[in-house]
């Protein structure tokens, strides 16, 4: 078959429902076959989930093929993307020197074949894109985070390190109570053994819910939303700069100017109907006030 041909079949293969629809399908099987594999004691079980082990990586590997055919005399375009670079990676780490048997090197990969379900919808990519681009909002986040547990935990140190060494009695363990204090489940009973020591605490403890807990996160949600609006305005934009039909305009500008095209051209038709309309309406207003002058009789002369 020539390189073209090839490439164009393929191509339409990989743009068919069908093909995605059969990929997820084998994803999620080999999802349920790595659940069967946790139970100690398969039996007669075992073979059959081992050849269906080959049966997924051959499946992939040819899936991978044909994505790669698809682009014809440029397969290096497959590798622009980076769910694609994913996928080759995730397909071929399996067929590394040493990986087999049941290392754990192997179910790591194995499993990594799962997380391939969220290329095939777009909101999951567009979730995934939008926690990527938060790392350094993230990161920044964290720094702050981790010096306000310092410093409060220093200073739950200093007041409470004789009172309840367990939760205070060194720095670790100061932090260690703090960060769990964030999911504000044993507020009440810090609170009180705060209050046994001095009514004071009560500031402290009130002052690191309030920083913590409502600014600290409010922080956080805030950075994530901002990204995810910026990975949704990411994924309009590479749909706007998808040119299927090769005319050197994007298919969704086409997509849009045909709509446009096809509003005016509804609103000619509707105007045209009401135009001929009129027309029509004339003759038969005329030849009805003809026919009424007909049946009036005509005044007798004096």
């Amino acid at each position: 078959m020539p390189p073209s041909r090839l490439a164009d079949r393929c191509n339409r293969i990989v743009q068919s429902r069908m093909f995605e629809v059969s990929i997820v399908v084998l994803i999620g099987a080999n999802a349920v076959v790595l659940g069967l594999e946790t139970y100690p004691h398969l039996g007669v079980v075992g073979p059959p989930l081992h050849l269906l082990e080959w049966f997924f990586r051959t499946a992939f590997v040819t899936e991978i093929a044909i994505r790669i055919l698809a682009h014809g005399r440029r397969p290096q375009d497959f590798f622009r993307h980076g769910w694609n670079i994913f996928d080759f990676v995730v397909i071929a780490a399996a067929f590394l020197p040493g990986l087999h048997g049941d290392s754990a090197a192997l179910r790591v990969i194995r499993i990594a074949r799962v997380v391939r379900l969220v290329r095939f919808s777009p909101g999951l990519r567009t979730i995934v894109t939008a926690l990527l681009r938060s790392l350094p909002g993230v990161g920044g986040f964290l720094a702050l985070a981790m010096v306000t547990l310092y410093v409060y935990g220093m200073a739950g140190w200093l007041i409470f390190a004789e009172h309840a060494p367990d939760e205070y009695g060194t720095i670790g363990r100061a932090v260690l109570t703090l960060f769990v204090l964030l999911s504000l489940e044993n507020l009440p009973d810090l609170i009180d053994q705060g209050m046994a020591l001095s009514p004071w605490t009560l500031v402290y403890y009130v002052s690191y819910v309030l920083i913590t807990a409502n600014l600290l996160l409010n922080i956080l949600i805030a950075v994530i939303v901002n990204s995810m609006e910026e990975a949704r305005r990411l994924e309009m934009t590479e749909r706007m700069a998808v040119d299927e039909d090769g005319d050197g305009v994007p298919d969704e500008i086409d997509r849009i100017a045909v709509s446009q095209h096809l509003d005016d051209l509804r609103e000619l038709v509707a105007e045209l109907e009401r135009e001929l309309r009129i027309e029509r309406d004339e003759p038969t207003a005329r030849a009805h006030r003809e026919a009424e002058r007909a049946k009036t009789p005509l005044p007798r002369s004096p």
